[in-house]
């Protein structure tokens, strides 16, 4: 009754004993993406396929994996969740390898779609308008988006008309090459479309590549001239700075050459007083 009673007070279930940490245990730890091989798989019979991709059939895992010995290879899992798991005859490490280096091509392959944006006014001049339509022209004719954002300011913002308008007819000029993804709607001040190209961005690498097939060799003739500019640069600095220190400890000798030159030069006074002294006395007994 006083169990019933505390469990209607607090409104929870009465909770086992151990039960939070095991919950804790169940919640927590890493949980790997990785195949098992070899003697991490834990199963009485695989199916088993061999490295040529011919079927061996269903076998005991300890057969499996003294096959795997004899022809120097590992034993992967590769469909745990069949019945029995299917595991294969590989060099993993050499699998490993191949698929990263897959999933890096494709990866180099993916193009990245890019968002550009160009801004205007409500009152944009017709010269500068013609300028931002062939930017978006250009964006489009690369495969990129272009976010085009109209700027209200001050009384403008009570005439959004203006912006749709403006917004209608850029849409109109540029639908060779683009379509409206995103019609035009209000955020805050501004007012915002987005216009989406009508090839992708690999198609239009590809026909740049194909109208100009030395564009990649001149990309690295220009890299390479870079980098030779840079290094003459840093052998110049180089040599300047050699040459500095070698006028600098040029200098310094003869500073102290002439220094030396000048201290043998200089006339000791002791020895002057005393030749004069020796030199007055024979005079003076002379005329004596």
């Amino acid at each position: 009754m006083a169990a019933s009673q505390r469990q209607g007070t607090t409104g929870r279930s009465p909770v086992p004993v151990g039960a939070g940490a095991g919950d804790r245990r169940s919640q927590g730890g890493h949980i790997s993406v990785e195949p098992r091989i070899n003697e991490r798989i834990r199963v009485p019979e695989v199916r088993l396929v061999g490295p040529a991709g011919e079927q061996v059939g269903i076998v005991s895992i300890n057969d499996a994996l003294r096959l795997a010995q004899e022809a120097d290879l590992d034993l992967v899992e590769v469909a745990p969740t069949a019945r029995p798991p299917v595991a294969k005859l590989m060099d993993y490490g050499k699998f490993k390898y191949e698929s990263a280096l897959k999933a890096r091509e494709s990866r180099k392959n993916q193009a990245q779609t890019i968002i550009k944006e160009i801004k205007l006014r409500p009152k944009i001049d017709p010269h500068d308008y013609g300028t931002k339509k062939s930017h978006v022209e250009r964006f489009l004719r690369q495969g990129d988006k272009v976010k085009v954002t109209i700027m209200f300011r001050g009384r403008e913002q009570s005439r959004p008309e203006l912006g749709f308008r403006l917004l209608q007819r850029l849409a109109g000029d540029v639908e060779e090459l683009g379509f409206v993804e995103s019609q035009p709607r209000q955020d805050g001040r501004n007012m915002i479309m987005v216009i989406g190209p009508h090839r992708r961005k690999s198609e239009a690498r590809a026909e740049r590549s194909a109208r100009d097939p030395h564009q990649g060799e001149r990309a690295i003739s220009r890299s390479r001239a870079a980098v030779a500019v840079a290094a003459n640069a840093v052998a110049a600095e180089a040599a300047e700075a050699a040459e500095a220190e070698a006028e600098a400890a040029e200098a310094d000798r003869d500073e102290q050459s002439a220094d030396a030159v000048e201290v043998v030069a200089r006339p000791q006074p002791a020895a002057s007083a005393s030749a004069a002294g020796r030199g007055s006395a024979p005079k003076a007994a002379a005329e004596g």
